[in-house]
């Protein structure tokens, strides 16, 4: 049996890291779409205060202006793993956020500065009103 501290391989797992809890329902989806948005180079980040002290939520979408399935896939794996390296420690509690993949720009981006683009756009939300 495993907990949220290890891998299924037994070994320990740091805290940073913890599985992040994903948006899966398009009505969820649905209420982020006029929520508060800040756009970057790479994607856009949308974010919804749900106003109580559940743990962040967090989905990421792509359309088909991105390419194939396959561009596709390949922009979401890069945006769940710059919101894995980053949303622990930037992200607010109470809050949903949706990263939305860019054309021909999410799948090529220099990671880090993916990531950075990622604090960035936190940091802009959290001033927003």
């Amino acid at each position: 049996m495993t907990d949220s501290l290890h891998k299924k391989s037994g070994e320990p797992v740091s805290p940073d890291f913890l599985p992040l809890e994903r948006l899966t329902q398009r009505k969820d989806f649905l209420r982020l779409a006029h929520a508060q948005r800040v756009h970057s180079t790479s994607f856009v980040l949308q974010s919804r205060n749900r106003k109580d002290d559940a743990p962040m939520r967090i989905g990421f979408t792509c359309s088909k202006k991105v390419g194939n399935a396959v561009a596709r896939n390949k922009a979401k794996r890069r945006l769940r793993e710059i919101a894995r390296w980053i949303m622990p420690q930037e992200g607010q509690a109470g809050h949903d956020y949706v990263l939305i993949g860019r054309a021909n720009v999410t799948a090529t981006t220099n990671f880090s500065a993916m990531q950075a683009e990622l604090s960035t756009a936190l940091q802009k939300l959290q001033t927003m009103p």
